[in-house]
């Protein structure tokens, strides 16, 4: 039986926030990063693929063979709907049967998790861990430094860094 910790973020961009999360989850066999594909309240975010590719790179920094990307959402999404944290809970535990999932709740979602998706059925169902950030960067920071053309070396991982310059990304509102 695997420790999985399932850390689900819009990641547009993975930050040291989010690394300072998941260097935290060292006890866990394996950690699943789930890029959002979509946003349940909205939010502008840049293209699913490109924030894979932005997360792709991002674990590759981070040396972690434990750390993986899920395309979990992915499967579930039905143009039209919010995948919920529920169903990719739901459909992990079906993927990984014999193991023990626990959702990771960043700060994001610490103070919304009531509003969730059947979140008591969560709660009922699954581990769930309250993890905030050791270092406080957001992903919101990073995409006004680079609007204003300012660095963001100390905010992101290199590799991170260098695919947002070489894609020319968040030079407009995502």
């Amino acid at each position: 039986m695997l420790r999985i910790a399932v850390f689900g973020s819009a990641f547009n961009p993975p930050t040291l926030g989010h690394q300072s999360v998941i260097e935290s989850l060292s006890h866990f066999d394996r950690i699943l990063l789930v890029p959002s594909i979509a946003h349940a309240w909205g939010k502008l975010m840049l293209p699913y693929p490109v924030r894979c590719q932005l997360v792709d790179a991002f674990i590759g920094d981070l040396g972690n063979p434990a750390i993986v990307r899920s395309d979990i959402e992915e499967q579930l999404y039905q143009p039209e709907l919010h995948v919920t944290t529920h169903a990719v809970l739901q459909a992990l535990q079906v993927r990984y049967p014999a193991d023990e999932l626990t959702f990771v709740v960043g700060p994001d979602n610490l103070l919304q998790f009531g509003s969730f998706y059947k979140a008591d059925e969560i709660l009922q169902q699954f581990s769930v861990l309250a993890c905030p950030e050791k270092v406080p960067v957001r992903s919101t920071v990073i995409r006004q430094q680079i609007r204003q053309g300012k660095p963001i070396s100390q905010m992101t991982t290199p590799s991170v860094e260098k695919l947002i310059q070489d894609l020319s990304l968040y030079c407009a509102d995502t």
